[in-house]
C-alpha cells in the first residue's frame, strides 16, 4: 500500500482486550479493539482519518477547517480538537441545535465557530459556509460528512494492517456504520492485504441498499489511492441494517440494554448512537447463530462516550441504571 502524509494525532496501536465474560454468555470468543482509545479529545474512529485529511489540509496552506454533522457529532468534536492541535480554525455546520452537553459542549470547549442548520439544508449551508470562509480571506480546507472520502477511508486500510499485526486475525469483524469511510477503508485494506474473515458493518441509520453501493464505491476509489486498484460490488459489502429502523440518534431499549451489558459484564462504555447500537446488533446476532460456536469476534469500538452525558440520553439512561434524579 502507498504510504500517505499524515499529521499524528492518534495513539496507536489501539488495544485488543478479550471480554471474557460476555464470550461466555455468547458462546463464541469475543474482542473488541478499543479505537475509544485513539486520545484526541476523548478518541474515537475519527481521529485516524483526521490524521490524513489533516495533512492533506496542512499540505494545501488550509487555515480554516470546515465539516458537519449533528449536534452529538462524536466526528465534529475530533475535528474540532484535530484543528486546535494543528493551529487551525474549526467551522462546524451543525443540525439539530440541542442543550450544551457531551459532545456540543466539547466543540465550544475547542473554539469550533459553529453554524446552525437543518438536515434538509446541511449541505447547502455547508457550501455556504465554505465560501464566506473563502471571501473572507481565509483558505478553507472542507472535511466531507463523517471524514467518508478516499483519504479518510485509508486510515482503516491502514487500521486493518495494524490488526493483523497484534495476533491471530478474527473470522469476524462487527461494527457501526453510517457514513460508509471506516467500513470501506476495511474492506479496501482486507482485499489488499488478504484478509478472508467477515466484515460486519451494523448501520445506524441507512438502508442496506444505500450503504452497501456507497460503501462499495469508496472502497474502490480508496484501493485506488492505495496503489492497489481494485472494483468493489455491493454484494461484496456486509451490512445489517434490522437496527436502522428506529433512526439515526434514537435510543431505543436495544441501545440501553446494550450499553448496561457491556457496562456491567466488562466495565465497558459504548455511546447511544453509534457503538450502542451496533453492540445491540451483535448481541442479536449471536442470539441468533449469525455466529458459530467458539467463533472469534472482534467488535470495533469507534468511540463515541461523551455522547453518554449529552442531556436527552443521560437522563433516560440514569432513570434506566436506577438513578431517577429530578432534572
Amino acid at each position: 500500500m502507498n504510504r500517505l502524509p499524515r499529521f499524528a494525532l492518534a495513539h496507536l496501536p489501539t488495544p485488543i482486550e478479550p471480554l471474557p465474560r460476555l464470550s461466555e454468555a455468547l458462546g463464541i470468543r469475543l474482542l473488541i479493539k478499543r479505537d475509544d482509545q485513539t486520545g484526541l479529545a476523548f478518541g474515537g474512529n475519527k481521529t485516524r482519518k483526521l490524521e490524513l485529511l489533516l495533512a492533506d489540509a496542512l499540505a494545501q496552506g488550509a487555515d480554516t477547517v470546515l465539516t458537519t454533522g449533528a449536534a452529538q457529532s462524536n466526528h465534529c468534536r475530533q475535528t474540532a480538537a484535530a484543528a486546535a492541535k494543528a493551529g487551525l480554525a474549526c467551522r462546524l455546520v451543525l443540525m439539530e441545535p440541542k442543550r450544551a452537553s457531551g459532545n456540543l459542549l466539547l466543540d465550544a470547549l475547542l473554539g469550533a465557530d459553529i453554524v446552525w442548520t437543518t438536515r434538509e439544508r446541511r449541505d447547502a449551508d455547508l457550501q455556504r459556509a465554505f465560501k464566506e470562509t473563502a471571501s473572507q480571506g481565509h483558505k478553507p480546507y472542507l472535511i466531507p460528512y463523517g471524514g467518508s472520502n478516499p483519504l479518510g477511508a485509508a486510515a482503516y486500510a491502514y487500521a486493518l494492517e495494524e490488526l493483523l499485526t497484534q495476533g491471530q486475525p478474527p473470522e469476524t469483524i462487527v461494527f457501526a456504520t453510517s457514513s460508509g469511510g471506516t467500513q470501506a477503508g476495511l474492506v479496501a485494506g482486507a482485499r489488499i492485504l488478504g484478509f478472508r474473515g467477515r466484515i460486519v458493518g451494523i448501520s445506524v441509520d441507512e438502508p442496506a441498499d444505500i450503504l452497501r453501493p456507497r460503501v462499495a464505491e469508496l472502497a474502490s476509489q480508496t484501493s485506488a489511492l492505495l496503489g492497489e486498484p481494485s472494483i468493489f460490488h455491493e454484494n461484496d459489502i456486509l451490512v445489517e441494517d434490522a437496527y436502522a429502523a428506529p433512526g439515526y440518534g434514537v435510543l431505543t431499549a436495544a441501545e440501553t440494554d446494550a450499553i448496561l451489558r457491556f457496562a456491567r459484564t466488562e466495565g465497558l462504555l459504548l455511546d447511544p448512537v453509534y457503538t450502542g447500537r451496533a453492540a445491540a446488533g451483535l448481541l442479536d446476532l449471536a442470539q441468533q447463530g449469525f455466529f458459530h460456536e467458539g467463533e472469534t469476534v472482534l467488535f470495533w469500538h469507534t468511540g463515541g462516550t461523551p455522547g453518554l452525558f449529552a442531556h436527552d440520553y443521560a437522563v433516560p439512561l440514569a432513570q434506566t441504571a436506577g438513578l431517577d434524579l429530578a432534572e
